[in-house]
């Protein structure tokens, strides 16, 4: 499949909301103004977006499993979104949802989740849900992928009945899915017209190219001339086994390399490194990261996915500890990093 410049000036844009602003003061009004401004035509809405914004539209904090109040507060979402010109493109993140143990509580809760989120998902006009790979110890949900694939064909069963899509995701430290090839078997397993991808850039490199708990910041399992084979094989695999219609969207951001080797134990909260590395150390591309974003960029469009590009960057500088700078310019220098993306992508 060629990939043609032209071909990629009309790609639909993105920005996740959770993924711009640095203080309390770049709330969710002010960063959608920016992310439209800047030429973005949609957004993904992120679940605690619409909790904070609940505070201040309903003078109340809103408990996370209180739909009705959430659905008030995403009509009043869909409303700023319509005044700005952007779509909601998605719904995201919904994490931790497939394996757990017939009968648990863990269970109830995942699918009293998903009933919640989908009418959320009436309310503020959106038809897609970003569901990640479930990062929860393997002692609780188990290592049988067919309980993955018996609760994700419920859930898009559940969503096919309002016309919803699911997007699964692979997330780099997930206890069962972190890899492209493990969410594409799976969605394959489920074999729903309306389950695809949501393919990420960081979460792709980051798990076959990048190591952030090694002085490197690569994995050292093997030399860097091995690494960089198998993850070209990786990616020529990607781009010649995925049918285009089965990437619903493609996430874009890069790393940075860890000031320090990061502890390979999970911390405190039971995030593992990789988790943290995602949460902290995730700028645009082309500014101070190291991973190969252009090579995973260039694999999703050569299936002949031209769909959303979506930037999810969670930026708090090199070294983590946060950063500061103008809503308004960094949803600007991403438009710009989106445009050197797509030309160095029609170069391969």
């Amino acid at each position: 499949m060629s990939i043609s410049m032209s071909d990629l000036q009309s790609l639909p844009l993105s920005y996740a909301t959770c993924s711009i602003g640095c203080s309390p003061a770049h709330t969710l009004p002010k960063r959608l103004v920016a992310i439209s401004d800047a030429g973005f035509q949609g957004i993904e809405l992120a679940f605690p977006d619409i909790i904070d914004f609940g505070k201040s539209y309903l003078k109340y904090e809103v408990d996370s499993h209180d739909y009705d109040s959430l659905c008030t507060v995403a009509k009043a979402i869909k409303s700023l979104c319509h005044a700005q010109g952007l779509k909601i493109m998605m719904l995201q993140p919904f994490a931790n949802f497939e394996g757990w143990e017939e009968g648990s509580m863990e269970r109830k809760d995942a699918f009293e989740r998903a009933e919640g989120w989908i009418r959320i998902m009436e309310a503020v006009g959106c038809d897609m849900l970003q569901v990640g790979s479930s990062d929860s110890p393997n002692e609780k949900i188990g290592t049988d992928r067919s309980r993955f694939v018996n609760d994700l064909r419920k859930l898009a069963d559940m969503l096919a009945e309002k016309n919803f899509n699911l997007a699964y995701e692979n997330w780099c430290w997930s206890t069962h899915a972190p890899t492209w090839l493990d969410v594409w078997e799976i969605v394959q397993a489920v074999d729903r017209p309306n389950i695809g991808l949501c393919l990420d850039t960081f979460q792709t490199a980051g798990y076959e190219w990048g190591d952030p708990t090694t002085s490197s910041g690569l994995l050292e399992d093997l030399s860097k001339d091995q690494i960089e084979s198998r993850f070209r094989s990786s990616m020529k695999k990607l781009s010649q086994t995925v049918p285009k219609e089965k990437v619903y969207l493609l996430q874009i951001s890069d790393a940075y390399k860890p000031p320090r080797p990061m502890s390979t134990e999970p911390d405190e909260t039971g995030l593992r490194p990789r988790g943290r590395w995602s949460h902290d150390f995730r700028p645009l591309p082309f500014n101070g990261g190291y991973l190969p974003v252009v090579d995973v960029a260039r694999a999703v469009l050569k299936t002949g996915f031209r769909g959303w590009f979506s930037y999810e960057v969670f930026d708090s500088g090199p070294d983590g500890n946060g950063t500061e700078y103008d809503l308004q310019a960094y949803a600007k220098r991403a438009m710009e990093a989106q445009q050197r993306l797509i030309w160095e992508c029609s170069k391969g």
